[in-house]
């Protein structure tokens, strides 16, 4: 392909002793003027290349099908008011909706469709009072993690032009039970302050409405650490204040005070483990996976906080990991996952259980929505073949109704569902997922795209996606593998895939794809990857540990220059998952597999479709476009290597109907052209109907 013209420079750091070159490390100053040129070049040849794939057209009409939607999430009740998004056909963005009782007449609270002429202003998170008389939210620019919080009165939907709180991008208000104000975590918007280093500037403030926020208390100061988290929580009474000190996915510290107390205390020290409470009539409910990967929970008498004084009340179950506790009308709500499948159990606040939720279907549900004090209570459920269902359910008897589910055009009878468990490198057995019609051929012949994450304690559950339904409509098969890194079995599954253990996680994904290959599914020319953010951290290490395993690659939004991933964006705070090149043994551990490193000159690898977004706050996109330079340099490759980037959009993309279409199709065009998939041209994609 006639490239943009890059060049190379002659850049090599001595670390640790060891030369590393960074040729492309120009690419890292996305305000210089060569770098914009470089990077509209580069959109704008994508774009190109893109729009001339002849089943791109048929695609985004498809989409269009799929994607416009009306739904209904489950509502969040406060007072007698209930508060929830819905989506419609003809709306680009969301809209959060009241109603004074759950019959009540349907009133719009905050619609961001109207908040821009571009449609780049998001709505962030959103937090109602215990009274639904007001609703503290963020607006979003560009769709990043930046955030401003504002305050927005239900009854007049007038916006309070004092309570306007910059440096919310870490914010989630926590409001008090009078709905006076609120606490929450604050974040210095100083342009002095090196962006690597603020997250370590986080404190907890509390803003009082009508009052300049400039006059905020800190309620608990920075860290100083910016490989840290910093998060508040107070409980519903209002009576105890929590800060959460987290160093990564894998170990929190727990402080507590009395709202009227000064001084926070230490309620537990993780070593190792993490601690999530729960306060409720003077009762701390703690789960943990201190001593229990698979997780347990604790009562606490805050009158005895001490560690020893601690009583265990739901042990640890050996053949399910507990995922979340919520507090639902007088009970405990326990999420478990059971081979990547949801249960969702019901237990007294003494641990006993009392029954398990009936689910529609084997797929993932989420932990019940609700009050403590309430018996009502929500659930939603999907599957790769069910789009999303909302229930209604009473805790006390356990009877439940569908409240609201998604109408698209598809026939789920179409499609098969597996699960399947293949060994991977060291023998560890995993499971994947695999989603295709109905009589597909066992030829080895398949187009199939393989999909993984693998970190930070995140599950990759079978949940449903609409935009894999063309694929499985021209023939395609659609994997998920269960990697590790992630928290499918609890604890010991996400430690095997962190720090000095990563290469588990490409080990694992490239065992995936030669399970396909092995049991006839496809055949490495017609084997796709794609992942996004640690996901693609994965497919470029998989992209560059073995190229003669895949025949494309899409790689979203990723890590790829592990050795100064740190530097940019929030990257010391996943220092504890990764480790830092700033340590020589992790150094030794990060260089290994750095997929930016290891683009050899004379390599050749698999068609690559780099997704990279303007706005990404969260992972700098100089990752992609180092790794994309270095792809196009490759002396000899013949396959392409793209660069496309979304304008306006940060680290989850834009929030619009139409740019997603957008996205999709230039994703799936990619696809479909580099391994040859037929099916869609002509008539268009009206299958599955």
């Amino acid at each position: 392909m006639d490239y943009p013209v890059t060049r190379a420079d002659a850049v090599v750091d001595s670390v640790h002793g060891v030369p590393v070159s960074d040729a492309y490390r120009w690419l890292e100053d996305e305000k210089a003027p060569e770098v914009q040129a470089w990077m509209r070049a580069q959109d704008a040849l994508t774009r190109r290349t893109l729009a001339g794939v002849p089943v791109r057209d048929a695609l985004a009409r498809r989409f269009g099908e799929l994607f416009y939607v009306d739904s209904i999430s489950a509502p969040a009740r406060r007072g007698d008011r209930y508060f929830y998004v819905r989506t419609h056909k003809d709306k680009e963005k969301g809209v959060l909706y009241w109603r004074e009782g759950e019959a009540g007449a349907e009133k719009v609270l905050l619609d961001p469709n109207g908040w821009s002429a571009d449609g780049s202003v998001s709505l962030g998170t959103w937090v109602p009072s215990w009274d639904g008389r007001k609703v503290a939210f963020a607006q979003r620019p560009n769709a990043a993690d930046e955030a401003v919080l504002h305050v927005v009165d239900v009854d007049t939907g007038a916006w309070s032009q004092v309570d306007v709180i910059e440096g919310g991008k870490y914010a989630t208000p926590k409001w008090t039970p009078d709905g006076a104000g609120f606490y929450y975590e604050w974040l210095p918007t100083d342009a002095a302050i090196p962006v690597d280093e603020r997250p370590g500037h986080t404190t907890l403030r509390y803003h009082a409405l009508g009052e300049p926020p400039a006059k905020d208390a800190v309620v608990h100061p920075r860290t100083g650490d910016p490989s840290t988290f910093l998060a508040g929580d107070l409980s519903r009474d209002g009576r105890y204040l929590f800060v959460i000190i987290s160093r990564g996915w894998s170990e929190n510290d727990v402080y507590w005070k009395r709202v009227d107390e000064k001084d926070f205390r230490l309620l537990v020290r993780g070593e190792g483990a993490t601690y999530t409470v729960h306060a409720w009539k003077d009762v701390f409910y703690v789960s943990t996976d201190e001593g229990a990967p698979r997780g347990r929970v604790f009562a606490v008498d805050p009158k005895r906080p001490e560690r020893a004084a601690w009583r265990e009340i739901v042990p640890q179950d050996e053949t399910a990991s507990l995922q979340s506790l919520s507090l639902v009308g007088g009970h405990l709500a326990l999420e478990y996952m059971k081979d990547v499948t949801t249960e969702v159990r019901v237990a007294t606040l003494e641990g006993r259980q009392v029954r398990t939720v009936e689910l529609p279907g084997v797929g993932a549900a989420s932990n019940l929505y609700g009050l403590e004090d309430q018996d009502d209570a929500y659930f939603v459920f999907t599957s790769f073949t069910t789009p999303r269902l909302v229930y209604k359910t009473s805790v006390a008897t356990g009877a439940s109704s569908l409240w609201a589910k998604v109408e698209l055009p598809m026939d789920p009878s179409a499609y098969t569902v597996d699960q399947v468990f293949y060994p991977s490198k060291d023998g560890t057995r995993v499971p994947m997922f695999l989603v295709y019609r109905k009589g597909l051929a066992r030829d080895g012949n398949a187009p199939t795209l393989l999909y993984g994450y693998g970190g930070f304690n995140v599950n990759m559950q079978p949940t449903f996606r609409a935009s894999i339904l063309p694929w499985l409509d021209a023939g395609g098969v659609y994997a998920v593998a269960n990697l590790r890194g992630g928290g499918e079995y609890g604890k010991e599954w996400h430690e095997a895939g962190r720090l000095g253990r990563k290469q588990n996680v490409f080990d694992d994904f490239h065992a995936a794809a030669e399970y396909l290959v092995r049991e006839r599914y496809t055949q490495p020319r017609r084997l796709a990857i794609h992942g996004g953010s640690n996901g693609g951290l994965l497919v470029g290490a998989a992209m560059t540990q073995r190229p003669d395993l895949y025949g494309a690659v899409v790689c979203a939004v990723p890590l790829l220059d592990m050795v100064r991933y740190h530097l940019f964006g929030s990257g010391r705070t996943w220092i504890p998952e990764y480790g830092s090149a700033e340590r020589p043994e992790d150094f030794q551990t990060l260089y290994a597999y750095s997929p930016y490193h290891h683009v050899r000159p004379d390599g050749r690898y698999p068609a690559l479709l780099m997704m990279s977004a303007d706005h990404d706050d969260r992972v700098d996109p100089m990752h992609a476009r180092k790794f994309v330079a270095a792809v196009q340099n490759v002396v000899g490759n013949q396959a392409p290597a793209l660069l496309r980037i979304e304008m306006n959009a940060g680290h989850t993309g834009a929030d619009q109907v139409v740019r997603s279409i957008e996205s999709s199709a230039d994703l799936y065009a990619f696809l479909f052209q580099v391994l040859e998939v037929g099916g869609l041209q002509g008539g268009g994609p009206a299958q599955g109907r």
